[in-house]
């Protein structure tokens, strides 16, 4: 290392790492967590070992995102900081902030969407050209299984990229698995969940996570009324559905993520005070 003082290499280094761990895990707070992390462990550590700053403190938040995700798949959580719903009122400019917030917000759908080795050979090698073979060394993997974990998962980005320029074909497929659930339609339900789908519910008392088409597709028959009665929004810009009490209530938020006409993901808040704290477009606007 140089002469600069390990607290200033460290802030100097602080953006791209939060960029780093907020990219694996969706999170800002837990970004910052993860950060403040890395930081402890350079403190602690005899800074004269470390001949690369940069590439040690990205190894490290790669290791600490990396037990954060793990950790999330025995412990499901809520995926967003904030939910932003807002009317589907059809395209918007190209120019427009949100476009490119909501196609931000889509990698990360589809990232979470990934296994967390998957999720870390991508985000580190695609986005921040950290070598296979470091990787490869923080997953405890070969470089090859390295590139072949970050190949699959750029083969799902990539498809998701594709599919975010249209939005009316995202809404069609919704519209196709709302239709299915209200009639009971099972394999029709199917036909619009990717085999892998993840469905994801926070209830305000936990997070419930169900994996995979035939049980989500099971589950939408028996509840589908809700959503079914519900309005059209963009939820972070993806298709959604906001269903409302008689009493002018919300029930829930849903939002839905389709990559190559099939829903990757179901993501539902149900928690009243999550719900009363949303702005939410009310009926008939």
């Amino acid at each position: 290392m140089s002469h600069t003082s390990p607290a200033e290499a460290f802030e100097a280094q602080r953006d791209r790492l939060r960029a780093v761990a907020y990219r694996m895990l969706g999170s800002h707070a837990d970004a910052e967590d993860v950060v403040q992390e890395a930081w402890l462990r350079l403190s602690r550590q005899d800074t004269a070992t470390i001949h690369n700053l940069t590439g040690w403190l990205t190894t490290v938040v790669g290791r600490i995102s990396l037990d954060v995700l793990r950790s999330r798949q025995a412990h499901p959580q809520a995926f967003y900081d904030e939910l932003v719903v807002t009317p589907d009122d059809g395209p918007v400019p190209e120019d427009d902030v949100a476009l490119a917030d909501s196609i931000g917000l889509a990698l990360l759908v589809v990232l979470d969407s990934l296994k967390p080795s998957e999720r870390l050979a991508f985000v580190l090698h695609d986005l921040f050209a950290v070598p296979f073979e470091e990787i490869g060394r923080i997953l405890g993997k070969s470089t090859a299984a390295a590139k072949m974990l970050a190949s699959r998962a750029r083969g799902k980005v990539q498809a998701t990229e594709r599919s975010t320029v249209s939005g009316r074909e995202q809404r069609k497929v919704v519209d196709a698995f709302l239709a299915a659930a209200r009639d009971g339609d099972f394999e029709g339900l199917l036909r619009v969940l990717d085999p892998e789908v993840k469905f994801t519910v926070d209830t305000g008392d936990g997070v419930v996570v169900v994996l995979g088409a035939t049980k989500v597709a099971a589950g939408a028959r028996l509840s589908a009324s809700g959503a079914v009665h519900g309005h059209e929004v963009l939820v972070n810009g993806l298709p959604g559905i906001v269903a409302w009490r008689a009493d002018g209530t919300p029930l829930s938020v849903v939002a839905f993520s389709v990559v190559d006409g099939r829903i990757i993901s179901i993501a539902v808040v149900t928690d009243p005070a999550k719900l009363s704290s949303m702005d939410l477009p009310k009926p008939g606007w």
